[in-house]
Formats: C-alpha cells, structure tokens, sequence
C-alpha cells in the first residue's frame, strides 16, 4: 500500500473554523501563529483544519473574503513552520454530520450539489497551485449508508472539476457511516493516483465517547476502561445506536488491543491495496471523559498498526472539543499521548 507522504502525522484544529459559533472574535483568537509552532516543534508533519461553508460562503452562495484570509493565514503559517494542511470541508449547505446543525436536503437536491462543486472549484482556483503542500478533504462524515453510490457519483463529478483547474492537489474521499473504516469498501476505485482513501475510528465508541452527551442514549455519567473483554464491549455497547457497535462484531475481533484495530482495518487496507491507493485516517481521538491510563493503552494500539501499515493520521484535536490534547485532563500523560500521534 502506498503511503500518503507528509501526511503521516497530524493533529486537527476542530473548533477553530468549524464547529463553533461564527465570531470574527473566535476565529481571530482561537488558533494563532504560535499553535503552529508548537505543532511543529512535535514533530508532527500536517495539520486538518476542518471548515464550515458559511465562513466563506452567503446564504445566497457568493463568497466571504474575510473568511477566506483565515484560511490564508493558516497556510501561510504551514509555510513558515514546514507544516502540510488538509483543508477539510467540515460542513456544506444541506449536509452536515450533525443533525443537530439542521442542515438538510443535500442528497436530495441537485442544486445544492452544483453549489458544493463550485465550491471546491473556487476553492481549487485559489489553493489549486499549493499542491505541494495542500490536500482537499471533500466533505466530512456522510452518515447515510443509503447514499453510498450516489456519494460516490458526488465525489466523481466534484474530482472531475477539480481536476479541469488543478492536476496535482491531493482529494481525500470517506465513505459513509461517518467514514466508518469498514465503508471504505464501497467507495470507488479511485479517480487517479492522486485520490486517497479517508476513514475515521472513535472505535470502539462505547470507550472513546464514554458520557459524552451527544451519542443517542450514553448516560451521562458512563464509564468503562480499555482494554476490557470482548463480552463486556459487546454487553455496555447495546446501550447506544447499535451502528456505532458493528466494529465490535467484525470477523476476526476476538478481543481488544492491537488486534482489534487490525481486524477492522483489514479490508480497508485490502481495498487501498487491490486499487494501489493510500489511506487516512483524518481524526481519532478518546474523550476527556475516559480513565488516563486507558486512554494510553488505546493509543499505544491504534499508533502500532498505523505504523504497521503506514497509514497517516489526523489526531482530534488540538485543544478544547472535549478531545484537546492540549488541555489541563490530559497534562500529566501530554508528553507520552505527542509521543504516540
């Protein structure tokens, strides 16, 4: 499987300029040039900055120039401190991952899919040139598995335009299931050599989202530690939308720890195989909710089988978003946790 060079090793700046509520107070002050810099002083080699279309985006689909110079400002300081950036479309008008962003429509809708492609074609004709150093992530989590052949005609419509501007530029597709590893198999082959497959793993949920008061029916004071039995996931599991549980039912999960996550996997890193493609993972990440100690034990695992098999990866997050490694829950493991990205 080929490696996604200069992508191995990154951290998301989730909350920045996505996620958060639209004040030019917050995206001024949220990420600043010295976040860059330590970034880079951990030895990471690329940032995801995820970004929701109304920072550069009317209602009426003219564009925001002012939110345009933050994501200027940003690559700019990749450049500085030898950083690449992954410019994740986080949210577009009628879609988003979250339903409680009440953005519909999307898949349903032909004009709202001609607004996402010009979107990525304007998008292309002011970063298109910094292909050496910039990847486009189309869109974050399409959470239908209803929609995976209609996503993948999306995607090819959108590469298709890209690729009428730019050549070069790396495009980072997910399937759906909120780019469940286990979907990467539906995706298509990819458009050209240039088109990596993405996938994301909170896996297993029950322990990376413990309490956290978004996942559907998580009471909000669970706990469980990593790693556990096999019986013990698949029993506290059942409690939550039983879609976020299938990674603990996959052939070949016997138990938790480095096999489990070898096991998911699999046929993913088969389908990058068989079409001589690369693969992303463009977030993971434990909640501030979880024991320290698992919280360890979980990425000790997940960073040996990235290793393994060379696939590059995006930590969520850089700091608050119940994930920030750089935040006060996660002070007394930080050095061994940057360590382990």
């Amino acid at each position: 499987m080929r490696q996604f060079e200069g992508f191995q090793k990154g951290v998301n700046l989730g909350g920045w300029l996505s996620q958060c509520k639209p004040a030019k107070k917050h995206y001024d002050t949220f990420i600043q040039e010295e976040d860059i810099a330590k970034i880079a002083e951990w030895g990471l080699d690329h940032i995801r900055v995820p970004v929701d279309y109304e920072l550069i985006q009317e209602e009426d689909g003219t564009y925001i120039e002012e939110g345009f110079s933050y994501i200027d400002t940003c690559i700019e300081w990749c450049r500085k401190y030898h950083l690449n950036m992954v410019l994740d479309l986080h949210k577009t008008k009628g879609y988003s991952f979250d339903f409680q962003e009440n953005e519909n429509g999307f898949f349903e809708n032909e004009a709202l899919q001609i607004r996402f492609v010009n979107l990525w074609k304007e998008l292309t004709r002011r970063y298109g040139k910094l292909g050496d150093m910039l990847a486009f992530e189309l869109l974050n989590e399409v959470v239908d598995p209803n929609v995976a052949q209609l996503w993948n005609k999306i995607i090819r419509l959108t590469i298709e335009e890209i690729r009428k501007i730019s050549k070069k530029n790396y495009i980072i597709v997910g399937g759906v299931c909120n780019n469940s590893v286990t979907k990467v198999k539906l995706l298509d082959a990819p458009y050209d050599e240039n088109v990596i497959y993405n996938f994301h793993c909170y896996d297993p949920l029950i322990f990376t989202h413990q309490s956290a008061n978004w996942v559907l029916n998580m009471p909000s004071d669970f706990h469980i530690s990593y790693p556990d039995s096999l019986g013990v996931y698949q029993e506290a599991g059942k409690m939550i939308d039983g879609s976020f549980n299938e990674c603990l039912y996959v052939d070949g999960v016997n138990a938790l720890g480095q096999s489990f996550f070898e096991a998911i996997f699999k046929e993913a890193i088969k389908k990058a195989e068989d079409n001589d493609a690369m693969l992303y993972c463009g977030e993971y990440g434990v909640i501030n909710q979880a024991p320290l100690d698992s919280t360890i034990k979980w990425y000790q695992d997940i960073h040996a089988v990235f290793e393994k098999y060379g696939i590059g990866r995006a930590a969520w997050s850089y700091k608050e978003m119940d994930f920030g490694i750089t935040e006060k829950h996660y002070e007394t493991i930080k050095e061994e946790l940057i360590a382990l990205l």
